[in-house]
């Protein structure tokens, strides 16, 4: 009777992991379709004084670079100020952390420029809109998170001089 009572438990065994193999095989495939998935992160920058020059931005995964060095970014684009807010949208992006860099390029020359002083003479901001005040925030205080089919932030464009 014993024997029987052996048998029949680990015959019930083997069935019910037979019947949970295409769910664990479903999951498996559900976790790394998600692996593949790719968003976007559009950006609003709020505050623009003027629609003279253009609005460049750099995105950065990590700290290195961040925020000034665009050749260390994962994409970086400039474009002509069409609207208020001015829209920018960076594509194909996988699940996680990243950080926008920003400058109202007024004479579209590509950098931010500044006076003798080194205060900036255009407008600049950075995602999460990080209190600015004696320099450029740290990757991890400008950083958000990036999921799903796109996420959506705002940026508050600063002025330090004029604009």
């Amino acid at each position: 009777m014993r024997q029987h009572l052996k048998i029949a438990l680990r015959t019930a065994s083997i069935q019910g992991l037979i019947l949970l193999l295409p769910i664990l095989g479903n999951l498996f495939y559900l976790t790394g379709a998600r692996a593949d998935f790719k968003s976007n992160l559009t950006v609003n920058v709020d505050g623009l004084k003027n629609q003279t020059g253009k609005i460049c931005a750099s995105l950065f995964y990590q700290s290195k670079g961040f925020p000034s060095d665009s050749k260390k970014a994962l994409q970086s684009q400039c474009v002509d100020i069409t609207e208020k807010p001015q829209k920018l949208i960076f594509k194909n992006l996988k699940a996680g952390n990243y950080a926008v860099a920003l400058i109202h390029d007024t004479n579209a020359d590509g950098i931010l420029n500044s006076n003798s002083f080194g205060i900036p003479t255009e407008g600049f901001g950075f995602s999460n809109n990080p209190l600015i005040l004696t320099g450029p925030p740290k990757f991890n205080n400008a950083a958000v998170l990036v999921a799903g089919t796109n996420t959506d932030i705002q940026v508050q464009l600063q002025y330090l001089l004029g604009g």
